[in-house]
């Protein structure tokens, strides 16, 4: 006998991913996508740098698109375009459709709570924000991103939108930050996604021959990655989404983020919540649960 998730315990859910810029994105969206418990309300294509592609938002928003085809989904997911690029200030910024798809579920009178997962920059939130400050108090972000705290350091991405970082922090919106000393510990072998993700129908297939590829096309590297491990950061946020984890984090001053991305703390800003610890297990577990049940 199968479970019910009782509409009470439900929630709303947007996904705003860099998707096409290394592998992780797509793993994570494909458990948000098969969790029962989430209400999917969009998936956003995030921009990120343009040392590598000029056309990275729309690249993601296409992987996107391939995704929640292969999971036949096209009909029941919006899939939305974010900003193209970074804030360029505080009047100069892209009110995209995926921002205004925030703006909009977070001002819906509805009973389910509204969470946006940013496993890339948080630029949307911030141009949102910018165009509807109104939003604060209405929503839940959690984000993937920024440096070790106290110190912060130059983590992808957060330096693929300082201004955007900053622009959230000194908001009142609920945010729940995962740094990279955090996120980085889903780190997980290749033997065990061949073992747990390959077999298990085309979207197995697809994310393990995608994470594959990825590897070998960075030969060029002399250090990372190390050839047969890999690192699903971006999945904390669906953790996250199915048990907050309280246990593991603490609430801190948001910083401000200094150039260099260091961090510096003015007393200015609200306090939000930063996780020091993630429960891994749990996380890889229900990925691999219903990627399998998915496809039986």
């Amino acid at each position: 006998m199968s479970f019910i998730v009782p509409e009470l315990r439900k929630i709303r859910v947007i996904l705003d991913c860099d998707t096409k810029n290394e592998v992780d994105d797509q793993y994570a969206i494909v458990h948000a996508l098969l969790t029962p418990r989430f209400k999917i309300k969009g998936l956003i294509g995030a921009h990120f740098t343009k040392k590598r592609f000029a056309d990275s938002m729309e690249r993601s928003y296409q992987e996107n698109c391939k995704l929640v085809e292969m999971l036949g989904m096209s009909d029941s997911i919006d899939v939305l375009r974010g900003s193209s690029e970074p804030i360029k200030s505080r009047t100069e910024y892209e009110y995209s459709p995926g921002a205004q798809r925030i703006v909009e579920e977070a001002l819906k009178e509805e009973d389910s709570p509204l969470f946006v997962a940013f496993t890339g920059a948080i630029t949307d939130l911030a141009c949102a924000y910018l165009e509807h400050p109104e939003i604060a108090g209405r929503l839940t972000a959690i984000w993937i991103g920024g440096g070790r705290y106290p110190q912060g350091n130059r983590e992808y991405n957060l330096c693929n939108d300082i201004l955007a970082a900053n622009i959230v922090f000194e908001s009142n919106i609920e945010l729940w930050q995962v740094p990279m000393n955090v996120y980085s510990k889903m780190t997980v072998s290749l033997t065990e996604l061949e073992m747990n993700v390959a077999p298990y129908g085309e979207i197995g297939k697809y994310l393990y021959e995608e994470l594959i590829t990825f590897n070998m096309n960075k030969l060029d590297r002399k250090e990372w990655p190390y050839g047969e491990v890999w690192s699903l950061g971006d999945s904390p946020s669906i953790g996250l989404l199915l048990d907050p984890m309280e246990y593991a984090c603490q609430y801190r001053e948001a910083p401000h983020v200094n150039a260099d991305a260091s961090y510096s703390f003015t007393g200015k800003n609200r306090k939000i919540r930063v996780y020091d610890d993630i429960n891994t297990r749990f996380i890889f577990g229900d990925f691999y649960a219903k990627l399998k049940k998915f496809t039986l």
